[in-house]
């Protein structure tokens, strides 16, 4: 059985892309390999940002094909702390899912990033 262990963000802008994950998010960064990767801690599963040259920034056209899921226990409050942090959404309004209720937004290049509040 597979199981995900680690999950890699590349980003354009290394000092940018730490400053929106331990600021935005909430992330602490746990290690970091050189000037090009970070090694970022919030709960188990580790988030590497790796800088590369060949990302560009991806507009709301064109998002990228990664989502990265976190966690919540209360939608609405998380929903107002973005709002309080200037995010760009996808959807700004929690909205029913099968396990619950989402919302989706960008970090700053373009990557999409939800909140799950599973359902009781």
């Amino acid at each position: 059985m597979s199981q995900a262990c680690v999950i890699s963000i590349y980003v354009p802008d290394m000092e940018e892309a730490v400053d929106f994950y331990t600021k935005v998010l909430k992330f602490e960064v746990n290690k970091q390999y050189g000037p090009k990767i970070v090694t970022l801690i919030n709960g188990d599963l580790p988030l590497v940002l790796e800088q590369s040259e060949n990302v560009s920034y991806k507009s709301d056209e064109h998002p990228s094909g990664v989502v990265l899921a976190l966690k919540t226990g209360d939608i609405d409050q998380t929903l107002q702390q973005l709002k309080d942090k200037n995010v760009k959404f996808l959807v700004g309004v929690p909205t029913e899912c099968p396990p619950g209720k989402f919302i989706s937004f960008y970090d700053p290049f373009g990557n999409v990033i939800e909140y799950l509040q599973f359902a009781d």
